[in-house]
């Protein structure tokens, strides 16, 4: 069996793309649509601006991650690589796309790109980062907005 290492999920959610974006662009926001079941917390006041902003996390399993954006562009685009405290990132990468389709309808595609994660201990977890977990993320985004 061929496991991609590159993961995606695409939706049309009713609202307009700076609700969306806004959802995704402050960490303090993520757990409450987390797909993935991985995040238990963010502290608030780390919305992100930039490339080269980074953003903690408190997983589920209670370790903390240090989220370092690498690509960035307001409203539309933002995606990071988690890493331990004071440690390089893993490899992988989170991306969030988010593009208007008119006032009230925003596509939102979400992509888990694993593919220069070096560390095997990790793949087992990367592998199962489905593109129905992000589905369930996306869903779960969708709802909260609506809201």
């Amino acid at each position: 069996m061929v496991v991609s290492t590159v993961v995606s999920a695409t939706a049309v959610i009713d609202a307009p793309a700076e609700v969306v974006f806004e959802q995704i662009a402050d960490p303090a926001k993520q757990p409450d649509w987390d797909g993935n079941d991985n995040l238990r917390e963010s502290e608030s006041g780390q919305r992100v601006h930039a490339v080269g902003d980074v953003f903690v996390t408190i997983t589920t399993r209670g370790h903390e991650r240090h989220n370092h954006v690498v690509e960035f562009e307001e409203g539309r685009l933002i995606a990071w690589r988690p890493a331990e405290s004071g440690a390089q990132p893993f490899g992988h990468l989170w991306r969030w796309e988010v593009r208007p389709l008119d006032d009230d309808r925003t596509e939102v595609t979400h992509t888990y790109d694993w593919t220069d994660l070096t560390d095997e201990s990790r793949f087992p977890r990367a592998r199962a980062t489905t593109s129905e977990r992000l589905q369930a993320s996306v869903d779960r985004l969708a709802q909260v907005v609506a809201t």
